[in-house]
C-alpha cells in the first residue's frame, strides 16, 4: 500500500457557487486537498496533494504527520451550571457525559454540513 493510501480522506459534495463537484481533504495534514467532478475523481487526486504535501514538507524541513496521529482528544473547560446540566441530562438518557457531547457535537456538525458552513 502506497503511503498517501494510508491517511484518512474526507470527501464531500462541494456547493455549486464554489463550481460543484467533489472536494477530498486530509484531517492529518492542514491544508491538503484536492478536488474532482465527482467523488472518485476527487478520491483519486488526493493521492498526488498528498505526496505534494509531504514533499513540500520535507522540503522546508516541517514533520509529516504519521497517518492517524491525530489522538481524537482534547480537554475543555466550561461552567460549572453546564457542566452540571450536561451531566444530569446524560443521566438521564443513561449514557455517559463523553456519550453525550459527542452526539451533541456530531448532531451539530451535521446541521452545519447540511447548510454548507464547514471548511
Amino acid at each position: 500500500m502506497a503511503e498517501s493510501e494510508k491517511y484518512a480522506v474526507l470527501i464531500k459534495p462541494l456547493p455549486e457557487d464554489e463550481g460543484g463537484g467533489w472536494v477530498a481533504t486530509v484531517p492529518d495534514l492542514p491544508g491538503c486537498m484536492s478536488d474532482g467532478n465527482d467523488m472518485a475523481q476527487a478520491a483519486a487526486n488526493v493521492s498526488g496533494a498528498i505526496e505534494s504535501w509531504a514533499e513540500a514538507a520535507a522540503e522546508t524541513g516541517r514533520d509529516v504527520p504519521a497517518p492517524g496521529s491525530g489522538s481524537g482528544q482534547w480537554s475543555q473547560r466550561v461552567p460549572k451550571t453546564l457542566h452540571l446540566l450536561l451531566k444530569e441530562i446524560a443521566a438521564s438518557e443513561g449514557v455517559s457525559l463523553n456519550t453525550l457531547v459527542i452526539s451533541v457535537l456530531a448532531e451539530s456538525v451535521g446541521r452545519r454540513e447540511k447548510r454548507g458552513q464547514t471548511a
